[in-house]
């Protein structure tokens, strides 16, 4: 019988924000596979847990899945955590869920922090409807690629970065998303030094100029308020024009509507068209 694969967030500063059930899924676990052992032997040793670790990282995610697999085979219980948060968000947890699929290996999640949510709700910006992007590009090209591909969406998005990059990013997303968007930086997320800055991206570039930097950050940026290309419809086909919509959230029959208010066509005509493809 094959063990099961457990997702067991962990506290994002404070220590208090572990909890009871994230206790109990550390004690019962036969490995706990970690994004940086040391880091998580602290958190281990605070609680007096002592339970053997493997690391299991970017670097050596091939190598370490395979060994994690075999071990759930055998009926062993596995704990995965990151070194902060939920694991399986913007690291590779992610793969190791994808192979246990594959293998038909159960896997289920223990709940707790999650420094996107927590910014975003901090943010003071929209929480109704949000996209998480998580890193961008250390490459400045490909960073500028993923900003310019979704300079038009209307959700709040959500970044992660780090200290040393937040400069060029900032700078990056000033010349593509513009700088009079609202942006929320937040650092130190439940730690005694906790702080969210809200401001424009302009006020952003122009603090950070003079500040440097401290701390992993959440950016939290509004989204598009209006479409920054011409809406010349007559260059795209009813069907493109509605999927449009569609990729933007917007439930398939409101945006057959939006459509027609656009073109000035009967919704009807419109539906017809787009059911024809």
């Amino acid at each position: 019988m094959n063990g099961k694969l457990y997702l067991c967030a962990t506290p994002i500063g404070n220590l208090g924000d572990v909890s009871s059930r994230s206790l109990e899924t550390f004690k019962m676990a036969d490995l706990i596979a970690a994004e940086d052992t040391r880091r998580t032997l602290q958190l281990l040793n605070h609680f007096e847990i002592s339970k053997p670790l493997t690391s299991y990282h970017e670097h050596n995610k091939h190598e370490k899945g395979g060994y994690i697999i075999s071990l759930l085979k055998s009926g062993k219980n596995v704990v995965l955590v990151s070194d902060a948060g939920t694991p399986a968000i913007s690291d590779p947890g992610e793969d190791l869920v994808k192979l246990c699929i594959e293998n038909d290996i159960d896997v289920t999640s223990v709940p707790g922090p999650v420094a996107g949510i927590n910014a975003l709700i901090l943010s003071g910006l929209p929480t109704r409807r949000f996209a998480f992007e998580g890193f961008l590009s250390v490459n400045k090209r490909h960073r500028r690629e993923h900003l310019e591909s979704i300079k038009n969406d209307t959700h709040t998005l959500i970044f992660y970065e780090a200290p040393h990059k937040l400069k060029n990013t900032l700078n990056d997303m000033q010349k593509v998303l513009g700088g009079g968007r609202k942006i929320a930086l937040v650092r130190e997320l439940t730690k005694i030094h906790e702080e969210v800055k809200r401001c424009t991206i302009d006020e952003a570039v122009e603090y950070y100029g003079e500040n440097n930097p401290r701390g992993e950050y959440v950016i939290v940026i509004e989204g598009a308020t209006e479409i920054e290309e011409e809406n010349d419809w007559e260059e795209i086909s009813i069907y493109d024009h509605v999927e449009k919509y569609i990729k933007e959230g917007i439930p398939q029959k409101e945006a057959i509507k939006k459509v027609a208010q656009d073109r000035g066509l009967p919704k009807r005509e419109v539906y017809s068209q787009y059911h024809e493809i």
